[in-house]
């Protein structure tokens, strides 16, 4: 039997035993005791926490296999190959072009070569490139953020996007609605009173509320994209807010040329299963790209919860396990699954150089602790942790062996591998790749190791609220 099947079938027992439970409890009459009512919650709690994981995979890639199957048939062959052929993978590395190929999925994103790429890592740089871009598009702006906000920065970016649409230019905008969640509905008015097509990503249809309950609420849209004119793109770490404009370090690629049609693939996936309307005709939201001066190797990869495979977490594995020389990941929440957690022991015992930077202080007061529930396992392998002092660092990214360099949305957790909605751009290219290791050179300078002899002096209620966190840091 079809392990999917399996696993609903149990949890609809769990279910349905939890349910029968509450119900005796409540409906069996006399006194309800002390011990009675710690019971009713407790399974109130398992009845919870079962049907925000009873994962309705069919639903999900009933939507996305619609799309995917809309979009090929309606598509150009020549545009299809530049973004689902091979036909740049022989000027990968060969050690590279498995890689390729195992993250590219079933949709066989591939490795492309027509690409100009700058790695930003100053929040102000973003700002100021973006407002320019977004004011010089001509014909469309397609923008899907995890975080928008409400401040300074955020209604600056906010009133372009406003100007552009009064303009004449086609505008979408998707925002994750539980990340968003104190930001009121009028705020996105004025958008959408200007001709720009909003969509809040997990928003619920209260005629199919409890549907969307159960596949939704536990999901997040944690993805940064925006495409404008087909032609120029942005993904990484930096939400839209002025945490990042300003006050966060943190990681962002600008790019050029043919891996922006991968990002628009990305969004109009999101757009149409997210509800949006499906557009017409694909071809001219995929324009030919002018040859670029750098021709870096790039190749843009998307993850969702209802996939079977889950190539941001795979690609983790992998490129650990084929590292030779050297390992570094930047990332601001550190709860890896046990896959990887297996990789990064692995790599450091065979003698990688493993090295994890994180901030010094965490930006919520749990997953500082849940950070260090892992310190001591994965020293004992050689893991090398180093806290990176000042502002915080939400940066996620990894470099190895001068060639291969990786920025995207994906933390190093549970949630980023398996529960959100992710993307991240892998580059082969010993240039920037260097650039990248730079980068963490440069982070080291403000960093303090941790070492084994330290974590073993934590007082032991420091250890004791690490292991408790630890227990839910697959689902934080």
């Amino acid at each position: 039997m079809n392990s999917k099947i399996i696993q609903l079938l149990v949890s609809l027992l769990l279910i349905a035993a939890a349910c029968s439970i509450i119900f005796v409890f409540v409906f069996k009459g006399g006194h309800v005791s002390h011990k009675e009512f710690w019971h009713i919650l407790l399974f109130l709690f398992i009845l919870i926490v079962l049907l925000l994981n009873l994962r309705p995979h069919w639903s999900l890639e009933k939507k996305h296999r619609h799309f995917f199957e809309t979009f090929i048939s309606r598509t150009d062959p020549a545009i299809l190959r530049r973004i689902l052929g091979d036909a740049d993978s022989d000027q990968v590395d060969p050690r590279y072009r498995s890689f390729v190929k195992l993250i590219g999925g079933d949709l066989h994103l591939c490795a492309t070569s027509n690409n100009s790429v700058e790695i930003i890592t100053d929040g102000s740089r973003k700002y100021e490139l973006l407002l320019h871009d977004l004011e010089n598009a001509k014909e469309s702006i397609h923008m899907e953020y995890y975080h928008f906000g409400a401040d300074k920065g955020s209604r600056a970016v906010r009133d372009m996007l406003i100007k552009k649409a009064r303009e004449g230019v086609k505008v979408k905008f998707i925002n994750e609605n539980v990340a968003n969640f104190p930001i009121g509905h009028r705020y996105y008015l004025s958008m959408k009173k200007s001709g720009v097509e909003v969509i809040r990503f997990t928003s619920m249809n209260m005629r199919h509320l409890i549907r969307d309950f159960l596949t939704k609420l536990n999901y997040r849209n944690h993805r940064k994209v925006v495409v404008i004119d087909g032609k120029i793109g942005y993904t990484g770490g930096m939400n839209i807010n002025d945490h990042y404009f300003k006050k966060w370090r943190d990681t962002h690629l600008r790019i050029e040329g043919d891996a922006v049609a991968q990002l628009q693939l990305i969004f109009l996936n999101s757009w149409v299963t997210s509800g949006g309307s499906e557009p017409e005709e694909y071809d001219s939201m995929f324009p030919k790209t002018d040859p670029q001066p750098e021709q870096r190797l790039v190749q843009i990869i998307a993850d969702e919860p209802g996939m079977a495979f889950h190539p941001i977490q795979m690609s983790y594995v992998w490129a650990l396990m084929h590292a030779k020389d050297y390992f570094y990941i930047q990332t601001p929440y550190f709860s890896p699954s046990e896959p990887v957690l297996e990789a990064l022991k692995a790599a450091a015992r065979s003698g990688v150089d493993v090295r994890i930077m994180l901030p010094k202080k965490s930006d919520t007061a749990f997953m500082g602790p849940v950070n260090k529930s892992f310190y001591k396992e994965c020293m004992s392998s050689g893991v090398r942790f180093f806290e990176r002092e000042g502002e915080f660092m939400h940066a996620k990214t990894f470099v190895s062996d001068d060639y291969l360099s990786c920025v995207g949305t994906a933390n190093m957790d549970n949630r980023s591998f398996k529960l959100n909605y992710e993307d991240n751009a892998y580059i082969y290219d010993s240039e920037l790749a260097r650039q990248s290791k730079a980068i963490f050179m440069k982070d080291m300078e403000t960093s303090e190791e941790v070492f084994l002899d330290d974590v073993k002096a934590w007082p032991w209620y420091q250890v004791f609220l690490q292991k408790v966190l630890h227990t839910f840091a697959s689902v934080l």
